[in-house]
């Protein structure tokens, strides 16, 4: 999915030219001509990314746009564009909340790098407070990732079961976010704030299940040279996930059973029992109904955890929360891997969207990750996922490229710069029999080019080329160019 971009100037050609480079930058455009409509889109809550904004513009000037957007709090980047680079104006700016600035005209590349700098720093913004929200124990349902039906009445179904502390029990396939809608519930209720304890019991030792949940004393067992609290006394006055709990043993599973019908644990070589609150969440790929049936679950315990069950659906049901899962991994992968992925193309999110992914969000989350470490271009391309698309990446993305040649390197990049223009011929550096022709050879044709790219405007011409004007007026008299530079003097 591309970023949007907002362009916000009173000047048409402004708008027209910085939406060529933004599109030539796989970026989609919006082009607005004042403030009164930027803050009209943004509550409307049409898509924003990014906003480029002028600061001189008639009727509310941009300075005042952007403070009123931040006074509404809207705290999308914006960059501000302005006509003349005075510290003051850019001290104004960045004091009422611009995250850069340029000075028009600008070159595409600084446009472009202003842009990526904005998304780049507000992924990370946004993945840092992910992050503490996480570490706090406060993920709400709200950051759950994806609009579909499905993850709707999950939502819904969450954030009833989060008002009260009835046990619940999430099932779905390995894989589907179990523990992200268990942390949501967790985020969601009077609980937040306070611990959030995760234990996988399929993957703790037989010997060691008792010991780790409910904890034990010192001297209770060989090798118990210190007290262990356990799981259930670390997450006292929180939630405590027990994933995967039908692979409990049925031992085990009899003393979990007391400790939700009194409230207590027993650890190992404990006289007395220990006073806990915790509220249970506990999760499944497995049917609990079957297992029961298989004598495997105990029946009283399926009950008991059973009170409030939400069912997570495999991705292949909601596809089409896919794109916007692949953006947020490609974000925050990009940012852990100091890699400028700006996203996945077209063609690509239409085959990931089309994918099964028996893996569900954990599948999908490591193929984006290796994806990114693979590719070559500021997007990901199909050949980055050759497991699903079976391709190869191309020989010029595989390795280094070779250097351009120096035909390349003078040749005009892609068409005509103005609007209404004709395409420049490329100053050739060979002549016909395939020598390199001289320096003030090829010196004068690319001075013959300028003043033909630049319509004779000669202040330009001498910019670009990086000279003096009294140099270039020199070097056209001697290159016999007087009448083409002649047309235009200013």
């Amino acid at each position: 999915m591309s970023k949007t971009i907002v362009v916000v100037d009173d000047d048409p050609t402004q708008r027209r030219l910085i939406q060529a480079v933004l599109e030539r930058e796989g970026f989609a455009a919006t082009l607005l001509g004042g403030g009164d409509a930027l803050l009209d889109r943004m509550a409307a809550g049409a898509p924003c990314d990014i906003i480029l904004l002028d600061l001189v513009m008639p009727g509310r000037s941009g300075l005042e746009t952007l403070t009123e957007l931040r006074n509404r709090g809207y705290q999308t980047p914006v960059i501000v564009l302005t006509a003349s680079g005075g510290i003051d104006t850019v001290v104004q700016a960045m004091q009422a909340g611009a995250s850069d600035f340029f000075v028009k005209p600008a070159s595409p590349e600084r446009i472009a790098i202003s842009i990526n700098n904005a998304l780049s720093i507000g992924a990370l913004r946004s993945e840092v407070a992910q992050l503490r929200k996480r570490a706090e124990g406060r993920t709400t349902f709200a950051d759950l990732v994806g609009e579909s039906p499905a993850m709707n009445l999950v939502r819904r179904m969450g954030e009833r079961a989060a008002r009260s502390s009835i046990p619940v029990l999430i099932t779905g396939e390995s894989g589907v976010g179990k523990e992200v809608i268990a942390r949501a519930v967790h985020g969601s209720s009077d609980r937040a704030g306070r611990p959030f304890v995760a234990v996988n019991c399929g993957a703790i030792p037989e010997a060691l299940v008792e010991s780790i949940l409910f904890g034990h004393e010192k001297g209770s067992f060989t090798g118990a040279t210190d007290r262990h609290a356990g799981k259930f006394q670390e997450a006292n006055g929180g939630t405590l996930l027990l994933d995967e709990v039908s692979e409990l043993p049925l031992d085990v599973q009899v003393k979990l059973l007391r400790v939700l019908q009194e409230g207590e644990v027993d650890p190992v070589g404990a006289r007395r029992s220990v006073k806990v609150d915790v509220r249970i969440i506990s999760a499944s790929n497995r049917d609990l109904a079957r297992a029961v049936s298989d004598g495997v679950f105990r029946e009283d315990l399926f009950y008991r955890l059973n009170v409030f069950p939400i069912e997570a659906p495999p991705l292949r049901d909601r596809r089409q929360d896919i794109p916007a899962l692949v953006e947020s991994f490609i974000r925050r992968f990009s940012i852990e891997e100091g890699r400028a992925i700006s996203g996945a193309s077209a063609e690509t999110m239409e085959m990931l969207v089309g994918h099964d992914w028996p893996g569900n969000i954990r599948q999908l989350e490591n193929a984006v990750y290796r994806a990114i470490v693979l590719a070559d271009s500021p997007q990901l391309q199909p050949y980055d996922f050759p497991a699903i698309s079976g391709l190869s990446p191309p020989a010029s993305a595989a390795g280094a490229s070779p250097p351009p040649s120096l035909e390349h390197l003078l040749a005009p990049a892609g068409g005509p710069a103005l609007p209404g223009e004709a395409a420049p011929q490329p100053v050739s550096v060979l002549d016909e029999d395939g020598h390199l022709r001289t320096l003030d050879a090829i010196e004068a044709d690319l001075i013959r080019l300028a003043i033909e790219r630049y319509q004779g405007h000669m202040s330009e011409v001498a910019r670009r080329l990086g000279i003096g004007r009294s140099t270039l007026y020199r070097k056209v008299r001697e290159n016999g160019l007087g009448e083409l530079a002649g047309l235009s003097e200013a």
